[in-house]
C-alpha cells in the first residue's frame, strides 16, 4: 500500500510546506490539491482493503503523511526519531547538570585529601590491605556526600548572586528548580550521616558533624549565620574544614578505627595540617576574586570587595610561595634521602609554576582570573600527591 501511494506521489518523500516565503501561497495551493487527492486515494484504498487491519494501517499512514506535510518535515527524517543518541540526550543532560551542581573541583579535592591523609597512617607495607581500602572507602563516600550537601546548600542560598557570578550552575540557569535542589541537598546530608553512623568511627562521624555545622553556618541566610558575608569568618570556616578537620579527623579514623592503634600526631601530619592551613586561606581569599561583581551587588563584604582584586590576588600568591618555601625546608630536614628528593624537587617545581602562571594573569579579565583559580586547585591536588612522601 505504501508503494501504491508513493507511485501516486513521485515527490511525496520530499514534500514540505516550507517557511513563510513569497512562494508560501503556491505551497498552500499545492498542499490543498495534494491533500484532496490524498483523500480520494484513501477512499479507494479503503474500498479495496476489506480487512479492518488494512483500513487502519492505511488511515494511519495517511494521517502521518498529512501531519508531516503540514509541519514541513520529510519522510527521510522519520528514522531519526529512533536514533539512540537522541534517546540518551536527557540522561546525558541530567548527568551534566548534577556534575556542575556538585562543583567537581571540590569533590576531587576532598577525595584526594582523604586518600593522602589516610596514607600517612600507613607504617609498613602490610598495612595496605583490604582493611585499609574498606576504611578508606567508608571515609571517602561519607565525606563526598557531605561535600555535595555543603556546595548544594551554598547554591540554594546564592541563586540570585550566581545568576551574575556563575550563571552556568543548574539552579542559577533554571535547569534545577528550587525544590529539586532542596531534595538533593537533604538526601545527601542524610546519606552522609547514615553512613558515618553505621561505620561506627567516632573521628569520621565528628568530621561529618563539624563539616555540616560550619558548611551550614557559612551559607544559610538566617539571623546570626550566613558567615560568608564576613571575610574573616568565611576564611575561618574553610580553614577549619580543609586544613584541620580533613587532616586530623580522617587520619585518626584510619589510625584508631581501622588499625586500632593509639592516636599519635606525627611529623608528616603536623606538616600537612600547617601547609594546608596556608592553602585553605588562599582558597578562601581567592575564590571571591572572580565573584566581586555579584558580591558587591548583594552586599557580601569579601576581602576582594574591601581591598580590591589586585591586592588580594598578590597576597594569595605570596602566601603560597611562603608555604612552598617552608615545605622545601621541611623536605631538606627529612632523614630519608628519597623524601628529601621528592618533596624538595616537587615543591620547587610547584612554586615555579605558580609564579610563572601568576605573572600572565589579566586581572581585568574574569575568565583569566577564574582560570588561575582553577590552576590553584590543581596545585592543591598536587600537594596531596606530595604529602604522603613527607617523612
Amino acid at each position: 500500500m505504501d508503494s501504491l501511494l508513493l507511485r501516486s506521489f513521485p515527490n511525496a518523500s520530499s514534500f514540505t510546506l516550507g517557511s513563510y516565503t513569497p512562494k508560501a501561497s503556491w505551497h498552500k495551493r499545492k498542499f490543498e490539491k495534494e491533500y484532496n487527492f490524498l483523500r480520494f486515494q484513501r477512499s479507494s484504498l479503503n474500498f479495496n482493503y476489506k480487512g479492518i487491519e488494512g483500513r487502519a494501517a492505511c488511515q494511519e499512514w495517511i494521517r502521518k503523511y498529512v501531519v508531516k506535510a503540514a509541519s514541513g518535515q520529510s519522510f527521510e527524517s522519520e528514522p531519526q526519531a529512533l536514533d539512540p543518541k537522541s534517546a540518551l540526550d536527557p540522561v546525558k543532560n541530567s548527568l551534566d547538570a548534577f556534575y556542575r551542581f556538585s562543583r567537581p573541583h571540590t569533590v576531587i579535592g576532598t577525595a584526594l585529601s582523604i586518600i593522602s591523609v589516610s596514607l600517612l597512617a600507613v607504617e609498613k607495607l602490610s598495612d595496605i590491605s583490604p582493611l585499609f581500602f574498606t576504611g578508606l572507602s567508608e571515609a571517602v563516600v561519607a565525606a563526598l556526600f557531605m561535600n555535595i550537601y555543603i556546595v548544594g546548600l551554598n547554591q540554594l542560598s546564592d541563586v540570585e548572586i550566581d545568576k551574575i557570578n556563575k550563571p552556568y550552575l543548574p539552579l542559577a540557569s533554571g535547569e534545577y528548580s528550587f525544590g529539586t535542589g532542596i531534595t538533593i541537598v537533604a538526601s545527601f546530608s542524610i546519606l552522609s550521616f547514615w553512613l558515618g553512623w553505621i561505620v561506627g568511627s567516632w573521628p569520621l562521624f565528628c568530621a561529618l558533624v563539624v563539616s555540616f555545622v560550619l558548611g551550614t553556618a557559612y551559607s544559610i541566610n538566617v539571623p546570626m549565620l550566613r558567615w560568608k558575608r564576613f571575610a574573616v569568618l568565611a576564611a575561618m570556616c574553610i580553614l577549619a574544614v580543609r586544613a584541620v578537620v580533613v587532616q586530623l579527623a580522617f587520619f585518626l579514623h584510619m589510625q584508631i578505627h581501622v588499625y586500632k592503634r593509639p592516636a599519635v600526631f606525627s611529623r608528616p601530619l603536623i606538616f600537612a595540617t600547617a601547609f594546608m592551613s596556608f592553602f585553605s586561606v588562599v582558597i578562601a581569599l581567592f575564590k571571591d576574586i572572580p565573584d566581586i561583581e555579584g558580591d558587591r551587588t548583594f552586599g557580601i563584604q569579601s576581602f576582594s570587595v574591601r581591598l580590591g582584586q589586585k591586592r588580594v590576588f598578590w597576597t594569595c600568591v605570596f602566601l603560597l610561595e611562603i608555604a612552598y618555601g617552608v615545605a622545601l625546608l621541611v623536605g631538606a630536614a627529612s632523614p630519608c634521602l628519597w623524601s628529601k628528593l621528592i618533596t624538595g624537587l616537587g615543591h620547587a617545581v610547584l612554586a615555579s609554576l605558580l609564579w610563572y602562571h601568576a605573572k600572565s594573569v589579566d586581572l581585568k579579565s574574569k575568565a583569566s582570573i577564574t582560570s588561575f583559580y582553577m590552576f590553584i586547585w590543581k596545585l592543591f591536588y598536587a600537594e596531596y600527591l606530595l604529602i604522603p612522601f613527607v617523612r
